[in-house]
């Protein structure tokens, strides 16, 4: 007699779950964008251990859009300021340099 095999199912590997880039869009970038990743991240190894890995990829997918998004607003108000910072020293600059012909 044979005896029935069982299928071993491997399971899919997790998703990305962002958490340590979310965390840190946070702390250096964007607060709101980083905090939303950073609850999308966390759903995703909640999803993962309760089965759901639909639910988990889309979790991760909305992890990756919000971190994203969080770090190129970080980077766009940093370079805002660098070039506010540089435009307002050359005007300060012209705008003084023949007050102190003595």
């Amino acid at each position: 007699m044979e005896q029935p095999t069982q299928q071993h199912v491997i399971p899919p590997t997790p998703p990305k779950n962002w958490l340590v880039e979310a965390i840190l869009v946070t702390i250096f970038c964007c607060l709101p964008f980083g905090i939303v990743g950073i609850v999308n991240a966390a759903q995703v190894n909640s999803r993962i251990s309760t089965g759901d890995y639909e639910g988990a990829l889309r979790a991760s997918k909305e992890a990756g859009k919000w971190t994203k998004i969080g770090f190129f607003c970080g980077i766009a108000v940093i370079v805002l300021y660098v070039i506010a910072v540089f435009l307002f020293g050359a005007t300060a600059f012209w705008a003084n340099r023949h007050e102190y012909n003595y």
